[in-house]
């Protein structure tokens, strides 16, 4: 079969042939249908992602999809390595897979549950965000960030979300789909406007898929300056660092305000959750998807280019799907 093939890592995935994937026992080779290309693919085929040593090479990448089962049916699964979703064929476990329903189209439901579980996770777990709470997102114009926006608003109820991200089309796109208001990512010191903002209505959570300068500023930001400043409890929930690695974080910050730390990602997420993934948060997603309550915008391209694909940068808010 044609697949997308991994043989060492730190370099782009190569169109080419890879070994049929044999049934066996209750799994199932099936056609693939879509595969997302996400930051987690990218980071694992690069070697330095903390996944990438479980990976045995050679491996079709591609940690998730949608694939058509033998009975016509279209589900969405997750990869048995060495077959991962960048294939033409994978393998699956029928008993362990979430169906897509009618009126969902495969594309928009292979780019979904990445970016919307993380999402989901980050407001319900580590930022335990509750009915008319404050919500910063920072890193707000990308995929995930679009999502945690809307699924902020019109699941968790949150009274106010801010989004932050450079795009100005897309910021604006972000109002009519549950941002209350925005700040630009420029020029400007984004620290006071956020301190501004804060002081206005404080931040019970801010996710935070930037990391690098802009967390310095908004943690910062949202400290206390003085000996007498109000308590207000703000979860910081670290998600992505598309902006850098790594951040100075003077200890003063933490002792002088409400803030707590957490993160989420893989190994971040607790067994409850994780068990109620098939049963209750990616039919949940998918239904808001169905009636139009979130919206993921998608670009459809070959599994032929993914060698192209790789590097390349993608559309602000945009999640490139693969098709075999």
């Amino acid at each position: 079969m044609r697949a997308a093939i991994v043989t060492e890592f730190g370099t782009s995935p190569r169109y080419g042939e890879f070994p049929d994937p044999r049934p066996s026992g209750s799994l199932q080779a099936v056609d693939v249908v879509a595969s997302a290309l996400k930051n987690l693919d990218r980071g694992l085929v690069s070697g330095k992602h903390y996944g990438s040593a479980s990976l045995p090479l050679p491996f079709v990448p591609g940690v998730d999809g949608v694939a058509r089962l033998d009975d016509g049916r279209l589900v969405y699964t997750q990869a048995l390595p060495p077959h991962g979703l960048m294939a033409e064929r994978t393998l699956v476990d029928p008993a362990r897979v979430v169906a897509v329903p009618t009126g969902v189209d495969p594309v928009t439901a292979a780019a979904l549950p990445n970016s919307g579980l993380s999402a989901w996770f980050s407001l319900e777990y580590a930022a335990n965000v509750r009915p008319g709470d404050s919500v910063l997102v920072l890193g707000a114009t990308g995929v995930t960030g679009s999502v945690a926006v809307q699924l902020a608003k019109h699941r968790f109820g949150a009274g106010r979300v801010i989004a932050v991200g450079r795009n100005i089309e897309r910021l604006d796109w972000l109002r009519t789909h549950g941002a209350d208001d925005v700040i630009t990512l420029g020029p400007d010191d984004l620290g006071e406007r956020v301190r501004a903002a804060h002081a206005s209505h404080p931040f019970d959570a801010v996710l935070d898929y930037l990391w690098g300068p802009p967390a310095e500023q908004v943690l910062g930001a949202i400290a206390n300056n003085g000996l007498h400043g109000g308590y207000h409890a703000t979860r910081f929930v670290q998600i992505g660092s598309m902006a850098g690695p790594d951040i100075t974080l003077p200890a003063g910050v933490l002792r002088s305000a409400g803030i707590t730390l957490a993160g989420v990602g893989i190994g971040s997420v607790p067994a409850e959750a994780q068990a109620r993934v098939s049963t209750e948060l990616l039919p949940a997603l998918f239904a808001m998807v169905a009636d139009g309550t979130l919206t993921v915008n998608t670009a459809t391209v070959s599994l032929r280019d993914v060698e192209q694909l790789w590097t390349a940068a993608e559309p602000s808010g945009t999640r490139t799907v693969l098709v075999p």
